[in-house]
């Protein structure tokens, strides 16, 4: 079992590398091409750059806030919920990381998040629904899971996630407004072609409009699969927590049986949830495609196989 959860680990981490090589790479391609149609691609590097200097550090700095009041959670006290305190820390104590403060959310749809950029301002989240369904092994395999996003960075991980994506976004609008104005319907169109472009600068030409016109769908189905990897890495964790995949099979089990869609969820926030937080448009391929979570019957399969 040890080598199958740690080869899982190993497996994932340099799944995660390589979305988030491809993440800096569209980056600077996306940033390249508005240079381009601008007569200079280090002008657009650098614009780039700057969106990203402003842009990182206001998502940073207000995620976790954004996405516990998106959610409605509210820090609840040991008193008001003994065992779910307990049972978080004694996962805090397993992993040798601090106690995260601990939120619940009064909805009946079952689901959990966790939220923090470092695990000593971390938070995890329940839904009331959730903590209703659950045992208390199946809730020490949630709480595992969730505590293994914060331990492994992927709160932090999917924040620069969604900054990146934020700034592709912003970026490709800008290129394709130059476009619209300066480039292929303005009279740069007609400058472009006095100049008797050789055929390798059409060629570029040609590969920078592509680039503004799919670099925000490639960012976001990026951003899915980095979502999922990290999905399968948290189980993973959850089981090194733990010791005993079944906890975890049993919760995401009842899971998949009680699914339902998360009130106060939001196509922002639905990565940070352990399962993904709407009903609608399961199953069909476009839904995988464009889904946070793999699919439960896939974490479950290879949760079996520790």
């Amino acid at each position: 079992m040890a080598m199958i959860l740690y080869e899982a680990l190993r497996r994932n981490q340099r799944r995660t590398y390589l979305l988030m090589g491809f993440f800096v790479l569209l980056l600077a391609s996306v940033g390249a091409a508005v240079g381009y149609v601008m007569g200079d691609t280090r002008l657009g590097l650098g614009l780039g750059l700057i969106f990203a200097a402003f842009y990182l550090p206001f998502t940073y700095a207000t995620a976790s806030w954004q996405v516990l009041n998106l959610a409605g959670a509210r820090e609840v006290s040991e008193e008001e919920y003994p065992e779910l305190h307990h049972v978080v820390e004694e996962l805090a104590l397993a992993a040798r990381m601090p106690k995260p403060k601990v939120y619940v959310v009064d909805d009946p749809a079952p689901n959990a998040f966790a939220v923090g950029l470092r695990p000593e301002a971390g938070a995890v989240a329940f839904t009331t629904g959730l903590l209703q369904l659950l045992d208390r092994e199946a809730l020490e395999g949630v709480a595992a899971h969730e505590l293994s996003h914060l331990r492994n960075g992927d709160s932090r991980l999917m924040t620069l996630a969604i900054a990146l994506v934020g700034v592709i976004v912003l970026l490709s609008d800008l290129g394709q407004r130059l476009l619209f104005y300066g480039g292929l319907f303005g009279g740069e169109r007609e400058s472009r072609r006095d100049r008797d472009r050789s055929g390798l600068d059409a060629l570029l030409y040609v590969v920078a409009v592509l680039l503004l016109l799919l670099a925000p769908l490639a960012a976001v189905l990026t951003q899915f699969a980095l979502s999922r990897n990290r999905e399968f890495q948290a189980d993973a964790s959850a089981v090194d927590l733990t010791r005993n995949p079944q906890g975890l099979i049993k919760a995401l089990t009842l899971l998949k049986e009680h699914h339902a869609t998360v009130e106060r969820a939001t196509p922002a926030t639905a990565g940070m949830y352990i399962v993904h937080p709407f009903k609608e448009g399961e199953g069909s391929f476009w839904a995988g495609l464009f889904s946070t979570h793999p699919p439960i019957e896939e974490r479950i399969r290879r949760l079996q196989e520790m």
